[in-house]
C-alpha cells in the first residue's frame, strides 16, 4: 500500500475556513495539499495536476461541485472523488454520479479522515 506522501488531495469548497483547517489536517497527516474556493479554477487545477482525491464542496459559486464532479469522472476516471456537503439531502444524487464517498461536513474530521483512507486504500 501507498503512504500518505504519495498521494495527493485537492480540496474544493469555497468557505476558506474549512478549506484551511482540511488543510492544515491532511498537511499534518503527509497527504500533499492544495486548495481552490472557485469551482471554475478548480477545474482547471484537476486538468494540470491531475490529483489522486479531491474533496469537493456541491454549493459553490462558479461551477458546482455535481458540475465538476460530472467534468472529472468523464475526462479523468481515475481520480477519486469524495463530496463533502452541508447537506444530506445530495446523497443520493452523490450515488447516482459516481462519488467515490459523501461525508457531511463538519469541522470533526473523523468520518471525513476514514473515508478518505478507505477511497486511497
Amino acid at each position: 500500500m501507498a503512504s500518505d506522501k504519495d498521494h495527493s488531495i485537492l480540496i474544493v469548497d469555497d468557505e476558506e475556513s474549512i478549506c484551511l483547517l482540511y488543510q492544515a489536517e491532511l498537511d499534518d497527516r503527509g497527504y500533499s495539499v492544495r486548495v481552490q474556493t472557485d469551482g471554475t479554477r478548480a477545474m482547471e487545477d484537476i486538468e494540470r495536476f491531475h490529483p489522486d482525491l479531491v474533496i469537493l464542496d456541491i454549493k459553490m459559486p462558479g461551477a458546482d461541485g455535481l458540475e465538476i464532479l460530472d467534468h472529472i469522472k468523464s475526462r479523468f476516471p481515475d481520480i477519486d472523488v469524495i463530496l463533502n456537503s452541508a447537506y444530506g439531502s445530495f446523497r443520493n444524487e452523490a450515488s447516482a454520479r459516481k462519488a467515490d464517498g459523501y461525508v457531511i461536513k463538519s469541522s470533526d474530521m473523523t468520518d471525513l479522515l476514514k473515508t478518505i483512507e478507505k477511497v486511497l486504500a
